[in-house]
């Protein structure tokens, strides 16, 4: 494994709920991660001047180290592979699975891991997709997806270090993603029909990365709106406006 931390940034009212947030979307116990303060926030008069505490949850390497003696003591705890493994396999998928696997084994989690390589875009570079199945994993997905997207960051960061590259990597449960990206492209369609029609810019509400591109794609090749992207992550939104 890389000297490289694995760590997560999370921001909340207090250090203390900060802290408990980034060990719920980990899925891990405050022994497992080191905690710094980036900044400690601060209560304003009547809710006047209010800054919110900001903490970095760095996963230690014998959490890593832990989970790999777990698989090997408990095999009936390890999530269940693939049921052939071509000898040809890509490196970063197999890395990929083992990653994921290591990870949920270490949550306790029982389910199903198929990995594959998708396919390449237009700069031919092919991402590394996961799925997930089991029974009720809706936990594993999370309020706004903070924990598949969390779960997706931490997988990323670790294969792409042991790789040495960086390795484009999705991670979807139980479908999740993809009945997202349907609604998605439902409502990209919707506020562009409300656009024409109205000829009024209008703004979705804030997304991650993944989600305003599957919006821009949508509507990249209509014939009388056009989408940017406005603002600073985590309220980053698309704009759709009549093409100038």
């Amino acid at each position: 494994m890389s000297e490289e931390r694995t760590k997560l940034e999370v921001i909340a009212p207090s250090v203390e709920e900060a802290i408990e947030k980034g060990l719920q979307i980990l899925g891990l116990t405050q022994a497992d991660i080191d905690v710094e303060i980036l900044d400690e926030g601060k209560k304003g008069l009547l809710g006047l001047g209010t800054r919110q505490a900001r903490v970095v949850l760095k996963v230690k390497p014998q959490f890593f180290e832990a989970a790999l003696d777990a698989s090997a003591d408990e095999p009936g705890l390890s999530t269940q592979n693939d049921a052939v493994t071509p000898i040809d396999e890509p490196e970063e998928v197999i890395i990929a699975r083992e990653t994921i696997q290591i990870i949920l084994e270490k949550m306790r989690v029982k389910a199903n891991v198929s990995v594959r390589m998708g396919e390449s875009d237009a700069n031919r570079i092919q991402p590394v997709l996961i799925d997930i199945e089991g029974a009720d994993l809706s936990f594993l997905i999370g309020r706004k997806a903070e924990t598949i997207n969390a779960l997706q960051f931490i997988t990323s960061l670790i294969v792409s270090r042991e790789v040495g590259r960086w390795i484009p990597l999705q991670i979807d449960v139980q479908k999740y993603r993809r009945r997202r990206a349907d609604e998605l492209r439902k409502l990209a369609r919707r506020i562009a029909d409300q656009v024409v029609s109205t000829g009024r810019q209008q703004a979705l509400e804030p997304m991650p990365p993944n989600e305003r591109r599957i919006v821009h794609i949508e509507l990249r090749d209509h014939p009388e709106v056009e989408t940017e992207s406005d603002g600073e992550d985590p309220k980053r939104k698309v704009v759709v406006r009549l093409k100038r």
